[in-house]
């Protein structure tokens, strides 16, 4: 595979502790013949040192250098603005949102390859999604964001002094990041409620240690404001796993039902994302209004597109005139940054080789794997769900 160059920059994204290769993935990359270019620092914040990406093959370069001999740039985020045409970037670019974006990079002669469109469910797919892996060290973190903010424990604990009950969690969406964050919970002994709009996500709820949630039962204390509004729950099943976006009159029965049980609970944590799209809006201001002082919610669907709760801002704590505290924290893998790049650097690797043959990059549209994650190529935008 010989005269590929692999570049790994720095990540543009302030507060961005994550680096898209480990030294391991260095040693698989240079294994399967690809030259692989680290700007200096590139993994200090997640702990990899620039010694132990030498020691695996890379050579150490400047930004300039990274950016100007790079065949492919692989990121987390969005690269800086600083590639060229003939290039392939690849990483999480939450670009089929972003029309302008693309068009840029199509405009450019860059090749686009980004996580998002990755079919999940074909099982060689698998060891490349970055959807999965980084979902998994948010669900687990909120939890613990969730309990490092909440004022009572957990777990029920018997004392000479009493016992104290186990909080009561509810997590709103159960894909990867809500099942991860339920489990999570559990271990630390909470009491721990779910809900999806998917009706097939029940078995999984409860395989985790966790209630389901049918909010076409009634609450078991009294209704919040607005419960009973909006018309009947919807069934939010979606192509490929996923939850379909819901229309305006869905969500609004969706937060009507949810507004009877939210009260009920310690901490809510939010988690349901759409892919590409807005996330669904599953807690108003009135809801968050209800519940009891000291109660917390972590809405890790918080980011541009907004977010999960109303009241929610991206990365900022919010302590409302009634007592609650409410957290925009859209970005949780970045805060635990070994863990996470440990496992994106897999996803990468195997991404990268897939894309690879004799020595080249080798796009074909008619790939299933590549008609997902291949956003522009050509000088054009190639991918169907994304604006042309």
């Amino acid at each position: 595979m010989g005269g590929l160059t692999v570049a790994v920059p720095h990540e543009a994204a302030v507060g961005e502790r994550r680096v898209a290769l480990v030294p391991d993935g260095v040693r698989e990359l240079r294994a399967a013949g690809l030259t692989v270019l680290v700007e200096s620092g590139a993994g200090a914040a997640a702990f990899f040192a620039d010694d132990a990406y030498a020691a695996a093959g890379a050579q150490i370069v400047t930004a300039a250098e990274a950016y100007g001999r790079a065949d492919v740039v692989v990121s987390v985020g969005r690269p800086a603005d600083r590639l060229r045409g003939g290039q392939t970037v690849l990483g999480l670019l939450a670009a089929t949102g972003d029309p302008p974006y693309l068009r840029r990079l199509a405009d450019l002669g860059v090749t686009a390859v980004s996580f998002e469109g990755l079919p999940r469910r074909l099982s060689r797919a698998q060891p490349m999604d970055a959807l999965t892996s980084q979902a998994n060290v948010s669900g687990y973190k909120a939890v613990l964001v969730a309990a490092n903010a909440y004022g009572g424990y957990f777990p029920m604990l018997v004392t000479a002094a009493g016992t104290v009950r186990p909080a009561r969690v509810l997590v709103l969406g159960a894909g990867v990041a809500g099942l991860q964050a339920m489990a999570t919970a559990r271990r630390l002994g909470a009491v721990v409620s779910a809900h999806d709009i998917r009706p097939e996500s029940r078995d999984e709820v409860t395989s985790v240690g966790a209630t389901f949630l049918d909010l076409t039962a009634p609450p078991a204390r009294g209704r919040a404001a607005g419960a009973g509004e909006g018309g009947p729950v919807p069934d939010g099943a979606g192509e490929g796993g996923y939850a379909r976006a819901l229309t305006s009159g869905e969500e609004r029965a969706e937060r009507a039902a949810l507004a009877a049980h939210l009260a009920r609970h310690d901490v809510v944590i939010a988690t349901a994302l759409v892919p590409g799209r807005r996330p669904p809006l599953l807690v108003d201001e009135e809801s968050v209004k209800a519940m009891a002082p000291g109660s917390v919610i972590v809405d890790t669907a918080c980011g541009p597109l907004g977010g999960n709760v109303e009241v929610a801002r991206p990365d900022t704590t919010l302590l409302t005139d009634e007592g609650v505290t409410v957290i925009g924290a859209g970005n949780l893998a970045a805060t635990v940054p070994t863990a996470a790049s440990l496992a994106y650097s897999r996803n990468v690797s195997a991404l990268l080789r897939h894309l690879v043959r004799d020595g080249a990059l080798a796009i074909d549209p008619t790939d299933e794997i590549q008609a997902g994650v291949v956003l522009t190529h050509g000088g054009r935008t190639v991918h169907e769900g994304a604006p042309s």
